[in-house]
């Protein structure tokens, strides 16, 4: 709940993030540079500490399913977006005059980290149900708008903030539709191993009864050794 809990909260950072670029596209001012990297730098603090508590709280003892697959008790994928957002937000927040004209490079950075990062949590939710072919496609569109960015600086630097805006807005979005879905589908699959698991206990609570009962009725004296009065 916690992971989920820091996604929501990182794709919220970005939703908010992509509107400031969009709504100020010419102005890179100050300001904004700044409210940028509080935005970055609190999502970034939020993914550590979850990812720290998850560690300390994840079971020794490893969960899965029928086919094999781990539900439960898995470490914890280590938040590279998080750790990316820590750093940028900082410096940022702290020095905003020199980063101002390398803002486009940097989002243009961070998105890619983001892109990978929806990558990984695709892989790990293949575990838990079926993605769907439209679930790569956003992260694609990600990776490539900040790689061509990066690679193509455009100019006026207006154009590529309104860019990349759209596509911090699009992260966040389909971050917590994938946080959501993941979600779902981890508490499915641990309903679905619970189930075997109670009908094997009542198989044994069954067995047990039946055996009690035999063994009660083979205690019992036959007709044959009980002596008759005449």
């Amino acid at each position: 709940m916690k992971i989920l809990q820091s996604s929501i909260f990182r794709s919220i950072c970005a939703i908010a993030i992509g509107i400031l670029l969009i709504k100020y596209p010419d102005n890179t001012v100050t300001w904004i540079t700044v409210a940028i990297g509080i935005l970055f730098l609190l999502s970034g603090v939020i993914s550590l500490i979850v990812y720290v508590n998850a560690r300390k709280n994840v079971s020794e003892y490893k969960i899965t399913d029928t086919d094999g697959k781990v539900i439960a008790g898995e470490q914890p994928t280590f938040p590279i977006v998080g750790v990316g957002s820590l750093i940028l937000g900082a410096l940022l927040a702290l020095t905003p005059n020199i980063f101002i004209t390398a803002l486009m490079y940097i989002i243009g950075g961070i998105l890619i980290l983001g892109a990978i990062n929806q990558y990984m949590n695709l892989i790990n939710g293949r575990k838990y149900g079926k993605i769907g072919f439209g679930y790569w496609v956003f992260p694609s569109l990600v990776l490539l708008t900040g790689l061509y960015v990066i690679i193509r600086p455009m100019a006026p630097a207006s154009t590529a903030m309104l860019i990349l805006g759209w596509c911090s807005l699009l992260y966040g979005v389909t971050e917590m539709i994938n946080s959501l879905k993941f979600h779902a589908d981890k508490r499915k699959a641990a309903q679905i191993q619970e189930i075997p698991v109670a009908e094997e206990v009542v198989e044994e609570k069954t067995a047990e009864t039946i055996s009690a009962e035999e063994g009660a009725e083979e205690a019992l004296p036959s007709d044959d050794s009980v002596p008759t009065i005449q």
